[in-house]
Protein backbone atom coordinates (compact mmCIF):
# COMPACT_ATOMS: atom_id res chain seq x y z
CA UNK A 1 0.00 0.00 0.00
CA UNK A 2 1.23 3.44 -0.83
CA UNK A 3 0.99 6.11 1.80
CA UNK A 4 -1.29 8.80 0.65
CA UNK A 5 -0.35 12.96 0.90
CA UNK A 6 -1.80 14.14 4.28
CA UNK A 7 -1.49 17.52 2.75
CA UNK A 8 1.24 20.15 1.00
CA UNK A 9 4.68 20.20 2.33
CA UNK A 10 3.88 16.70 3.59
CA UNK A 11 6.40 14.11 1.23
CA UNK A 12 5.64 10.34 0.10
CA UNK A 13 7.81 7.38 1.28
CA UNK A 14 9.95 8.10 -1.94
CA UNK A 15 11.61 10.76 -1.06
CA UNK A 16 13.09 12.74 2.25
CA UNK A 17 12.13 15.80 1.50
CA UNK A 18 8.48 17.00 1.82
CA UNK A 19 6.48 17.26 -1.35
CA UNK A 20 3.25 15.52 -2.70
CA UNK A 21 4.15 14.77 -5.57
CA UNK A 22 2.79 11.01 -6.27
CA UNK A 23 -0.63 9.55 -7.28
CA UNK A 24 -1.82 6.87 -8.82
CA UNK A 25 -1.28 6.82 -12.50
CA UNK A 26 -4.58 7.71 -15.13
CA UNK A 27 -5.48 5.35 -17.35
CA UNK A 28 -4.79 7.51 -20.16
CA UNK A 29 -1.14 7.92 -18.75
CA UNK A 30 1.62 6.52 -20.67
CA UNK A 31 4.37 5.14 -18.71
CA UNK A 32 7.37 3.97 -20.82
CA UNK A 33 9.05 0.57 -20.27
CA UNK A 34 12.50 -0.79 -20.66
CA UNK A 35 14.47 -4.11 -19.75
CA UNK A 36 17.50 -1.97 -19.26
CA UNK A 37 17.45 1.96 -18.38
CA UNK A 38 21.01 3.81 -18.83
CA UNK A 39 21.27 6.92 -17.19
CA UNK A 40 24.08 8.66 -19.13
CA UNK A 41 25.48 8.41 -22.21
CA UNK A 42 29.49 8.47 -22.42
CA UNK A 43 31.74 6.08 -22.14
CA UNK A 44 30.35 3.91 -19.44
CA UNK A 45 26.59 3.77 -20.10
CA UNK A 46 27.26 3.64 -24.28
CA UNK A 47 29.55 0.79 -24.02
CA UNK A 48 27.26 -1.22 -21.89
CA UNK A 49 24.46 -0.37 -23.69
CA UNK A 50 26.14 -1.99 -26.91
CA UNK A 51 27.08 -5.32 -24.72
CA UNK A 52 23.82 -5.87 -23.70
CA UNK A 53 21.96 -9.04 -26.23
CA UNK A 54 19.78 -7.18 -29.32
CA UNK A 55 16.90 -9.07 -27.93
CA UNK A 56 17.05 -6.59 -24.83
CA UNK A 57 14.78 -3.26 -24.90
CA UNK A 58 17.66 -0.61 -23.62
CA UNK A 59 17.11 3.35 -23.07
CA UNK A 60 19.95 5.83 -22.73
CA UNK A 61 18.87 9.05 -21.17
CA UNK A 62 21.42 11.78 -21.82
CA UNK A 63 21.00 15.50 -19.85
CA UNK A 64 21.51 17.49 -22.72
CA UNK A 65 22.66 15.99 -25.79
CA UNK A 66 24.10 12.09 -26.10
CA UNK A 67 27.09 13.21 -27.26
CA UNK A 68 27.90 15.82 -24.48
CA UNK A 69 29.88 14.72 -21.36
CA UNK A 70 33.09 14.03 -19.57
CA UNK A 71 34.12 11.42 -21.93
CA UNK A 72 33.66 14.25 -24.88
CA UNK A 73 36.34 16.14 -23.97
CA UNK A 74 38.92 13.88 -22.83
CA UNK A 75 42.03 14.28 -24.43
CA UNK A 76 44.83 12.20 -23.33
CA UNK A 77 43.76 8.52 -24.20
CA UNK A 78 43.28 4.79 -22.51
CA UNK A 79 45.95 3.27 -20.61
CA UNK A 80 46.21 -0.16 -21.98
CA UNK A 81 48.96 -3.06 -22.00
CA UNK A 82 49.78 -2.90 -26.02
CA UNK A 83 53.89 -3.29 -26.21
CA UNK A 84 55.89 -5.85 -26.00
CA UNK A 85 58.46 -4.23 -23.71
CA UNK A 86 55.36 -3.52 -21.32
CA UNK A 87 53.36 -6.18 -19.66
CA UNK A 88 50.28 -6.33 -16.54
CA UNK A 89 52.24 -6.83 -13.55
CA UNK A 90 54.04 -3.39 -14.46
CA UNK A 91 50.91 -1.24 -15.00
CA UNK A 92 49.05 -3.37 -12.14
CA UNK A 93 52.32 -1.58 -9.98
CA UNK A 94 52.15 1.75 -11.59
CA UNK A 95 48.34 2.06 -10.28
CA UNK A 96 48.71 0.45 -7.10
CA UNK A 97 51.55 3.18 -6.66
CA UNK A 98 49.91 5.95 -7.57
CA UNK A 99 46.80 4.55 -5.39
CA UNK A 100 48.40 5.71 -2.18
CA UNK A 101 47.96 2.13 -0.56
CA UNK A 102 44.15 2.60 -1.30
CA UNK A 103 43.71 0.63 -4.40
CA UNK A 104 42.05 -3.00 -4.16
CA UNK A 105 44.53 -5.15 -6.12
CA UNK A 106 41.55 -6.98 -7.17
CA UNK A 107 39.78 -4.87 -8.83
CA UNK A 108 43.10 -3.18 -10.32
CA UNK A 109 44.13 -6.69 -11.87
CA UNK A 110 40.75 -7.36 -13.02
CA UNK A 111 40.57 -4.16 -15.33
CA UNK A 112 44.07 -4.40 -16.27
CA UNK A 113 43.87 -8.34 -17.68
CA UNK A 114 40.82 -6.71 -20.03
CA UNK A 115 42.62 -3.54 -20.86
CA UNK A 116 43.37 -4.85 -24.67
CA UNK A 117 40.50 -6.50 -24.99
CA UNK A 118 38.44 -3.09 -24.10
CA UNK A 119 41.33 -1.60 -27.04
CA UNK A 120 40.19 -4.10 -29.67
CA UNK A 121 36.80 -3.82 -28.75
CA UNK A 122 37.03 -0.11 -29.27
CA UNK A 123 38.60 -0.56 -33.09
CA UNK A 124 36.03 -2.61 -33.71
CA UNK A 125 33.32 -0.13 -33.23
CA UNK A 126 35.07 2.06 -35.34
CA UNK A 127 37.52 4.49 -32.85
CA UNK A 128 40.83 5.58 -34.92
CA UNK A 129 43.48 5.78 -32.56
CA UNK A 130 46.69 7.68 -33.89
CA UNK A 131 48.90 5.07 -36.17
CA UNK A 132 52.72 5.12 -35.16
CA UNK A 133 54.97 7.03 -37.19
CA UNK A 134 57.39 4.40 -37.86
CA UNK A 135 59.53 4.91 -34.96
CA UNK A 136 58.25 2.11 -33.51
CA UNK A 137 57.28 -0.81 -35.60
CA UNK A 138 56.28 -2.89 -32.68
CA UNK A 139 52.91 -1.60 -32.80
CA UNK A 140 50.84 -0.71 -35.27
CA UNK A 141 49.63 2.58 -33.12
CA UNK A 142 51.56 5.44 -31.17
CA UNK A 143 51.77 5.22 -27.92
CA UNK A 144 52.29 7.97 -25.21
CA UNK A 145 53.47 8.20 -21.69
CA UNK A 146 51.60 9.86 -18.77
CA UNK A 147 52.47 10.72 -15.26
CA UNK A 148 52.57 7.69 -13.06
CA UNK A 149 53.34 5.64 -15.59
CA UNK A 150 56.43 3.50 -16.17
CA UNK A 151 55.85 2.48 -20.07
CA UNK A 152 54.46 4.20 -22.92
CA UNK A 153 51.03 2.52 -22.89
CA UNK A 154 48.33 5.32 -23.60
CA UNK A 155 46.66 4.63 -27.01
CA UNK A 156 45.23 7.87 -28.06
CA UNK A 157 43.41 9.38 -31.18
CA UNK A 158 45.92 12.74 -31.40
CA UNK A 159 44.18 14.61 -28.37
CA UNK A 160 40.88 14.11 -28.91
CA UNK A 161 40.32 10.54 -27.71
CA UNK A 162 37.33 10.78 -25.62
CA UNK A 163 35.53 12.84 -28.69
CA UNK A 164 36.56 9.63 -30.79
CA UNK A 165 35.43 7.24 -28.63
CA UNK A 166 32.05 9.31 -27.94
CA UNK A 167 31.51 9.72 -31.85
CA UNK A 168 31.94 5.91 -32.37
CA UNK A 169 29.71 4.48 -29.83
CA UNK A 170 26.77 7.22 -30.01
CA UNK A 171 27.12 6.06 -33.97
CA UNK A 172 26.88 2.34 -33.27
CA UNK A 173 23.77 2.98 -30.85
CA UNK A 174 21.98 4.94 -33.04
CA UNK A 175 22.15 1.88 -35.37
CA UNK A 176 20.96 -0.76 -32.68
CA UNK A 177 17.54 -0.96 -32.85
CA UNK A 178 17.00 -2.35 -29.28
CA UNK A 179 18.95 1.00 -28.31
CA UNK A 180 16.55 4.28 -28.20
CA UNK A 181 18.65 7.67 -27.28
CA UNK A 182 16.86 10.46 -24.93
CA UNK A 183 18.39 13.84 -25.63
CA UNK A 184 17.32 16.35 -22.79
CA UNK A 185 16.15 14.54 -20.31
CA UNK A 186 17.31 14.45 -16.61
CA UNK A 187 17.02 12.20 -13.81
CA UNK A 188 15.21 12.84 -10.91
CA UNK A 189 15.29 10.40 -8.15
CA UNK A 190 15.16 6.38 -8.28
CA UNK A 191 12.06 4.32 -7.61
CA UNK A 192 12.81 1.44 -5.61
CA UNK A 193 10.38 -1.28 -3.92
CA UNK A 194 11.83 -0.41 -0.47
CA UNK A 195 10.70 3.31 -1.01
CA UNK A 196 7.08 2.63 -1.99
CA UNK A 197 6.74 0.34 0.74
CA UNK A 198 6.29 -2.98 -1.24
CA UNK A 199 9.18 -5.03 0.52
CA UNK A 200 12.35 -5.90 -0.53
CA UNK A 201 15.04 -3.75 -1.96
CA UNK A 202 14.66 -3.70 -5.43
CA UNK A 203 15.15 -1.07 -8.24
CA UNK A 204 12.20 -0.61 -10.27
CA UNK A 205 12.38 3.02 -12.61
CA UNK A 206 13.31 6.00 -12.48
CA UNK A 207 11.66 9.63 -12.09
CA UNK A 208 12.50 11.70 -15.41
CA UNK A 209 12.71 15.05 -16.11
CA UNK A 210 12.33 15.46 -19.87
CA UNK A 211 13.80 19.33 -20.68
CA UNK A 212 12.16 20.19 -23.55
CA UNK A 213 8.03 19.46 -22.12
CA UNK A 214 8.91 20.73 -19.00
CA UNK A 215 7.30 17.16 -17.53
CA UNK A 216 8.67 14.79 -14.85
CA UNK A 217 7.17 11.11 -16.54
CA UNK A 218 7.98 7.75 -15.11
CA UNK A 219 10.73 5.09 -16.80
CA UNK A 220 9.70 1.76 -15.49
CA UNK A 221 12.71 -0.47 -16.11
CA UNK A 222 13.86 -4.01 -14.75
CA UNK A 223 17.34 -3.13 -14.04
CA UNK A 224 18.56 0.34 -14.05
CA UNK A 225 22.53 1.19 -14.40
CA UNK A 226 23.75 4.73 -13.31
CA UNK A 227 26.76 6.08 -15.47
CA UNK A 228 26.50 9.94 -14.88
CA UNK A 229 29.63 10.82 -14.27
CA UNK A 230 31.60 12.10 -11.34
CA UNK A 231 30.89 15.46 -9.42
CA UNK A 232 33.77 18.38 -10.27
CA UNK A 233 31.15 20.92 -11.14
CA UNK A 234 30.89 21.04 -6.96
CA UNK A 235 33.69 23.16 -7.31
CA UNK A 236 34.65 26.36 -8.56
CA UNK A 237 36.89 25.81 -11.36
CA UNK A 238 36.92 22.37 -13.37
CA UNK A 239 37.77 20.67 -16.38
CA UNK A 240 34.53 18.86 -16.71
CA UNK A 241 31.24 20.31 -18.51
CA UNK A 242 28.18 21.63 -16.89
CA UNK A 243 26.59 18.46 -16.67
CA UNK A 244 28.67 16.83 -13.65
CA UNK A 245 26.90 17.25 -11.22
CA UNK A 246 27.14 14.01 -9.17
CA UNK A 247 23.33 13.42 -9.88
CA UNK A 248 24.46 9.35 -9.95
CA UNK A 249 26.30 9.75 -6.45
CA UNK A 250 23.34 11.74 -4.97
CA UNK A 251 20.09 9.71 -6.43
CA UNK A 252 22.08 6.26 -5.09
CA UNK A 253 22.52 7.78 -1.53
CA UNK A 254 19.24 8.78 -1.07
CA UNK A 255 18.27 5.67 -2.64
CA UNK A 256 20.20 3.71 0.44
CA UNK A 257 23.83 2.35 -1.33
CA UNK A 258 27.12 3.09 0.20
CA UNK A 259 29.19 5.56 -0.93
CA UNK A 260 33.40 5.53 -0.57
CA UNK A 261 36.21 7.62 -0.84
CA UNK A 262 34.51 10.63 -1.21
CA UNK A 263 37.15 12.85 0.04
CA UNK A 264 39.68 11.63 -3.28
CA UNK A 265 38.91 14.62 -5.47
CA UNK A 266 41.62 14.83 -8.42
CA UNK A 267 42.96 18.48 -9.67
CA UNK A 268 44.14 18.05 -12.92
CA UNK A 269 47.19 20.21 -12.14
CA UNK A 270 47.41 21.87 -15.90
CA UNK A 271 43.87 23.60 -17.16
CA UNK A 272 44.06 26.61 -19.45
CA UNK A 273 44.22 29.84 -17.70
CA UNK A 274 42.78 32.39 -19.50
CA UNK A 275 39.32 34.87 -19.27
CA UNK A 276 37.30 33.79 -22.27
CA UNK A 277 38.63 29.41 -21.62
CA UNK A 278 35.90 27.61 -19.76
CA UNK A 279 37.27 24.51 -18.65
CA UNK A 280 39.45 23.89 -21.52
CA UNK A 281 42.17 20.73 -19.75
CA UNK A 282 45.48 20.66 -21.21
CA UNK A 283 45.96 17.27 -21.93
CA UNK A 284 48.75 15.15 -19.78
CA UNK A 285 50.14 13.77 -22.94
CA UNK A 286 51.96 17.83 -23.23
CA UNK A 287 53.89 16.63 -20.14
CA UNK A 288 54.22 12.87 -21.28
CA UNK A 289 56.11 14.71 -24.23
CA UNK A 290 58.21 17.03 -23.04
CA UNK A 291 56.62 19.30 -21.65
CA UNK A 292 58.20 21.64 -19.05
CA UNK A 293 56.46 23.33 -16.08
CA UNK A 294 58.09 26.61 -15.83
CA UNK A 295 57.50 29.80 -13.14
CA UNK A 296 56.83 32.85 -14.02
CA UNK A 297 60.41 33.73 -14.53
CA UNK A 298 60.89 31.10 -16.76
CA UNK A 299 62.48 28.25 -14.69
CA UNK A 300 61.67 24.96 -13.77
CA UNK A 301 60.32 23.77 -10.33
CA UNK A 302 58.95 20.21 -10.49
CA UNK A 303 62.53 18.68 -9.51
CA UNK A 304 62.00 20.63 -5.90
CA UNK A 305 59.03 18.54 -5.40
CA UNK A 306 59.58 15.20 -6.55
CA UNK A 307 62.33 13.19 -8.70
CA UNK A 308 60.00 12.15 -11.79
CA UNK A 309 59.60 16.29 -12.30
CA UNK A 310 56.49 16.85 -14.77
CA UNK A 311 56.04 13.41 -14.66
CA UNK A 312 54.75 13.12 -10.97
CA UNK A 313 51.64 11.51 -10.28
CA UNK A 314 48.85 14.54 -10.78
CA UNK A 315 47.97 14.52 -6.78
CA UNK A 316 51.78 16.24 -6.50
CA UNK A 317 52.23 18.16 -9.58
CA UNK A 318 48.53 19.97 -8.64
CA UNK A 319 49.93 20.62 -5.01
CA UNK A 320 53.27 21.91 -6.47
CA UNK A 321 52.13 24.33 -8.92
CA UNK A 322 49.33 25.41 -6.17
CA UNK A 323 52.42 25.81 -3.57
CA UNK A 324 54.28 28.19 -6.05
CA UNK A 325 50.91 29.98 -7.17
CA UNK A 326 50.39 30.92 -3.46
CA UNK A 327 53.99 31.38 -2.76
CA UNK A 328 54.71 33.87 -5.46
CA UNK A 329 51.07 35.00 -5.47
CA UNK A 330 51.28 35.10 -8.83
CA UNK A 331 47.56 34.03 -10.81
CA UNK A 332 49.45 31.20 -12.83
CA UNK A 333 52.35 29.23 -14.09
CA UNK A 334 53.48 27.96 -17.48
CA UNK A 335 53.89 24.67 -19.39
CA UNK A 336 56.26 24.90 -22.00
CA UNK A 337 56.56 22.22 -25.27
CA UNK A 338 57.82 25.16 -28.09
CA UNK A 339 60.55 23.47 -27.76
CA UNK A 340 59.50 20.70 -29.44
CA UNK A 341 59.91 20.88 -33.34
CA UNK A 342 56.39 22.66 -34.69
CA UNK A 343 55.22 20.23 -36.82
CA UNK A 344 55.16 17.76 -34.07
CA UNK A 345 52.98 19.73 -31.93
CA UNK A 346 50.44 20.63 -34.33
CA UNK A 347 49.95 16.31 -35.40
CA UNK A 348 49.95 15.49 -31.90
CA UNK A 349 47.95 18.22 -30.09
CA UNK A 350 45.92 19.81 -32.77
CA UNK A 351 42.99 20.49 -30.25
CA UNK A 352 45.28 21.94 -27.65
CA UNK A 353 46.80 24.20 -30.50
CA UNK A 354 44.08 25.26 -32.24
CA UNK A 355 42.05 26.37 -28.68
CA UNK A 356 45.41 27.98 -27.49
CA UNK A 357 45.55 29.94 -30.77
CA UNK A 358 41.83 30.75 -30.10
CA UNK A 359 42.91 33.17 -26.69
CA UNK A 360 46.39 34.45 -28.92
CA UNK A 361 48.49 32.02 -27.82
CA UNK A 362 50.61 29.91 -30.16
CA UNK A 363 52.01 26.92 -28.60
CA UNK A 364 55.22 26.29 -31.26
CA UNK A 365 56.37 29.27 -30.04
CA UNK A 366 55.42 30.50 -26.47
CA UNK A 367 54.41 28.63 -23.26
CA UNK A 368 50.91 28.12 -22.10
CA UNK A 369 49.38 29.80 -19.03
CA UNK A 370 47.78 26.86 -16.79
CA UNK A 371 46.23 26.38 -13.28
CA UNK A 372 45.17 23.79 -11.02
CA UNK A 373 40.81 22.51 -11.58
CA UNK A 374 38.98 19.98 -10.18
CA UNK A 375 38.74 17.18 -12.53
CA UNK A 376 37.94 13.94 -11.67
CA UNK A 377 36.09 11.94 -8.49
CA UNK A 378 38.09 8.57 -7.23
CA UNK A 379 35.33 7.87 -5.13
CA UNK A 380 31.51 7.08 -5.86
CA UNK A 381 28.45 4.36 -5.33
CA UNK A 382 30.18 1.49 -4.07
CA UNK A 383 29.55 -1.90 -6.56
CA UNK A 384 31.60 -5.10 -7.22
CA UNK A 385 33.21 -6.33 -10.25
CA UNK A 386 30.39 -6.87 -11.89
CA UNK A 387 29.12 -3.43 -11.36
CA UNK A 388 26.20 -4.19 -9.02
CA UNK A 389 24.82 -1.57 -5.88
CA UNK A 390 24.20 -2.79 -2.98
CA UNK A 391 19.90 -2.54 -4.43
CA UNK A 392 19.16 -5.17 -6.16
CA UNK A 393 19.00 -4.56 -10.15
CA UNK A 394 20.92 -1.49 -9.86
CA UNK A 395 24.41 -0.88 -11.59
CA UNK A 396 26.53 1.36 -12.02
CA UNK A 397 29.72 2.27 -14.10
CA UNK A 398 32.83 4.60 -14.72
CA UNK A 399 33.21 7.86 -12.69
CA UNK A 400 30.13 7.80 -10.36
CA UNK A 401 31.12 4.70 -9.16
CA UNK A 402 33.88 3.28 -6.21
CA UNK A 403 35.37 0.14 -7.77
CA UNK A 404 38.66 0.03 -5.89
CA UNK A 405 40.62 0.27 -9.56
CA UNK A 406 41.71 4.58 -8.54
CA UNK A 407 42.32 4.24 -4.20
CA UNK A 408 43.92 8.00 -3.19
CA UNK A 409 44.83 9.10 -6.60
CA UNK A 410 43.90 7.93 -10.10
CA UNK A 411 46.15 6.93 -12.52
CA UNK A 412 46.42 9.30 -15.57
CA UNK A 413 44.02 7.55 -18.53
CA UNK A 414 42.62 4.91 -16.30
CA UNK A 415 39.35 6.25 -16.28
CA UNK A 416 38.08 5.54 -19.94
CA UNK A 417 39.51 1.99 -19.47
CA UNK A 418 37.64 1.63 -16.45
CA UNK A 419 34.45 3.09 -18.15
CA UNK A 420 34.98 0.44 -20.96
CA UNK A 421 35.82 -3.00 -18.69
CA UNK A 422 33.26 -2.33 -15.81
CA UNK A 423 30.33 -1.37 -18.59
CA UNK A 424 31.40 -4.78 -20.45
CA UNK A 425 31.54 -6.20 -16.94
CA UNK A 426 27.71 -4.83 -15.90
CA UNK A 427 26.37 -5.95 -19.35
CA UNK A 428 27.36 -9.54 -19.07
CA UNK A 429 26.04 -9.80 -15.05
CA UNK A 430 22.48 -7.91 -16.51
CA UNK A 431 22.35 -10.49 -19.18
CA UNK A 432 22.95 -13.38 -16.89
CA UNK A 433 20.48 -12.22 -14.26
CA UNK A 434 17.64 -10.09 -16.08
CA UNK A 435 15.67 -13.31 -16.05
CA UNK A 436 15.09 -13.51 -12.54
CA UNK A 437 13.82 -10.16 -12.58
CA UNK A 438 10.11 -10.03 -13.41
CA UNK A 439 8.72 -6.87 -15.54
CA UNK A 440 7.52 -4.29 -13.33
CA UNK A 441 4.06 -3.34 -12.88
CA UNK A 442 2.90 0.45 -13.41
CA UNK A 443 4.19 2.77 -10.36
CA UNK A 444 3.13 6.02 -9.31
CA UNK A 445 2.86 8.80 -11.49
CA UNK A 446 4.51 12.21 -10.61
CA UNK A 447 2.36 15.15 -8.85
CA UNK A 448 2.83 18.43 -9.25
CA UNK A 449 -0.87 19.47 -8.86
CA UNK A 450 0.14 21.24 -5.34
CA UNK A 451 3.30 22.98 -6.21
CA UNK A 452 3.90 26.24 -8.32
CA UNK A 453 6.29 27.48 -10.48
CA UNK A 454 9.05 29.24 -8.79
CA UNK A 455 9.57 33.29 -9.00
CA UNK A 456 12.80 32.85 -7.42
CA UNK A 457 14.88 31.34 -9.88
CA UNK A 458 17.58 33.50 -9.00
CA UNK A 459 17.90 31.70 -5.55
CA UNK A 460 19.15 28.47 -7.26
CA UNK A 461 21.76 30.12 -9.19
CA UNK A 462 23.10 32.25 -6.04
CA UNK A 463 22.95 29.16 -3.88
CA UNK A 464 25.13 27.04 -7.24
CA UNK A 465 27.36 30.00 -6.90
CA UNK A 466 27.87 30.39 -2.53
CA UNK A 467 28.72 26.40 -3.19
CA UNK A 468 31.24 26.28 -5.41
CA UNK A 469 33.17 29.03 -3.67
CA UNK A 470 33.59 26.80 -0.07
CA UNK A 471 33.98 23.79 -1.77
CA UNK A 472 36.98 25.57 -3.85
CA UNK A 473 37.93 27.84 -0.51
CA UNK A 474 37.75 24.68 1.83
CA UNK A 475 37.34 21.88 0.51
CA UNK A 476 39.90 21.90 -1.99
CA UNK A 477 43.58 21.14 -2.91
CA UNK A 478 45.36 21.79 0.89
CA UNK A 479 42.67 21.37 3.35
CA UNK A 480 42.37 22.08 7.45
CA UNK A 481 40.30 21.04 9.68
CA UNK A 482 39.10 24.61 10.32
CA UNK A 483 38.03 25.21 6.62
CA UNK A 484 35.77 21.47 6.92
CA UNK A 485 34.08 22.83 9.81
CA UNK A 486 33.49 25.69 8.38
CA UNK A 487 32.64 23.97 4.88
CA UNK A 488 30.04 21.72 6.50
CA UNK A 489 28.32 24.50 8.63
CA UNK A 490 27.64 26.32 5.17
CA UNK A 491 26.48 23.25 3.50
CA UNK A 492 24.27 22.15 5.98
CA UNK A 493 22.22 25.75 6.13
CA UNK A 494 22.49 25.54 2.19
CA UNK A 495 21.10 21.71 2.41
CA UNK A 496 18.22 22.75 4.14
CA UNK A 497 16.89 25.65 2.31
CA UNK A 498 17.33 23.68 -0.94
CA UNK A 499 15.35 20.76 0.83
CA UNK A 500 12.34 23.72 1.37
CA UNK A 501 12.88 25.09 -2.25
CA UNK A 502 12.68 21.56 -3.57
CA UNK A 503 9.52 20.82 -1.55
CA UNK A 504 7.04 24.08 -2.90
CA UNK A 505 8.12 24.47 -6.40
CA UNK A 506 8.23 22.26 -9.87
CA UNK A 507 11.13 20.97 -10.39
CA UNK A 508 13.95 22.04 -13.22
CA UNK A 509 17.03 21.22 -14.02
CA UNK A 510 19.01 23.78 -12.35
CA UNK A 511 17.36 22.74 -9.45
CA UNK A 512 17.49 19.01 -9.65
CA UNK A 513 21.27 19.92 -10.26
CA UNK A 514 21.77 21.97 -7.06
CA UNK A 515 20.48 19.36 -4.92
CA UNK A 516 22.62 16.64 -6.21
CA UNK A 517 25.76 18.65 -5.63
CA UNK A 518 24.75 20.26 -2.05
CA UNK A 519 24.06 16.61 -0.81
CA UNK A 520 27.70 15.39 -2.82
CA UNK A 521 29.41 18.33 -1.67
CA UNK A 522 27.96 17.00 1.90
CA UNK A 523 29.23 13.62 1.54
CA UNK A 524 33.24 14.97 0.23
CA UNK A 525 33.42 17.21 3.75
CA UNK A 526 32.09 14.46 6.36
CA UNK A 527 34.96 11.80 3.82
CA UNK A 528 36.99 14.77 4.66
CA UNK A 529 36.59 15.10 7.80
CA UNK A 530 37.14 11.20 9.03
CA UNK A 531 40.29 11.09 7.06
CA UNK A 532 43.28 12.14 10.28
CA UNK A 533 45.91 11.56 7.87
CA UNK A 534 47.26 13.27 4.24
CA UNK A 535 47.29 10.08 1.24
CA UNK A 536 46.68 10.74 -2.31
CA UNK A 537 44.58 13.42 -3.33
CA UNK A 538 43.22 14.15 0.03
CA UNK A 539 45.86 16.38 2.02
CA UNK A 540 45.73 18.67 5.51
CA UNK A 541 47.77 20.63 6.95
CA UNK A 542 46.59 19.44 10.49
CA UNK A 543 47.52 15.74 9.12
CA UNK A 544 50.90 16.05 6.54
CA UNK A 545 52.03 12.55 7.20
CA UNK A 546 50.27 9.79 6.07
CA UNK A 547 49.23 7.17 9.17
CA UNK A 548 50.58 4.16 9.65
CA UNK A 549 49.40 0.64 9.94
CA UNK A 550 46.53 -0.62 7.62
CA UNK A 551 44.87 1.64 5.60
CA UNK A 552 41.37 2.23 5.10
CA UNK A 553 38.45 2.64 2.75
CA UNK A 554 35.94 5.65 3.74
CA UNK A 555 32.56 4.58 3.89
CA UNK A 556 29.48 5.91 4.49
CA UNK A 557 26.23 4.75 5.23
CA UNK A 558 22.97 6.38 4.31
CA UNK A 559 20.45 5.55 7.42
CA UNK A 560 17.89 3.65 4.73
CA UNK A 561 20.70 1.24 3.47
CA UNK A 562 19.93 -2.25 2.93
CA UNK A 563 22.93 -3.92 4.61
Amino acid sequence: MINKPRGHGQRLLPFPCPRPCLRYPMPHETQHHYDVLVIGSGAAGLSLALNLPASLSVAVLAKSLSAEGSTLYAQGGVAAVLDADDSVESHIEDTLNAGAGLCHPDAVRYTVEHSRDAIEWLIAQGVAFTGDEGHDQRNDYHLTREGGHSHRRVIHAADATGRAIEVSLIDRSRARDNITLFDNHIAVDLITSAKLGLGGNRVLGVYVLDRTKGKVEVYRSRTVVLATGGASKVYLYTSNPDISTGDGIAMAWRAGCRVANMEFNQFHPTCLYHPKAKSFLITEAVRGEGGRLLLPDGSRFMQRFDPRGELAPRDIVARAIDHEIKRLGVECLYLDISHRPADFIREHFPTVYARCLEFGIDITREPIPVVPAAHYTCGGVMVDLNGRTDINGLYAAGEVTFTGLHGANRLASNSLLECLVFGRAAAMDIAARLPELPPVAPLPAWDESRVTDSDEEVVVAHNWEELRRFMWDYVGIVRTDKRLQRAKRRVDLLGGEIDEYYGNFRVTNDLLELRNLVQVADLIIRSAMARKESRGLHYTLDYPDTAPGEPHDTILMPDNSPL
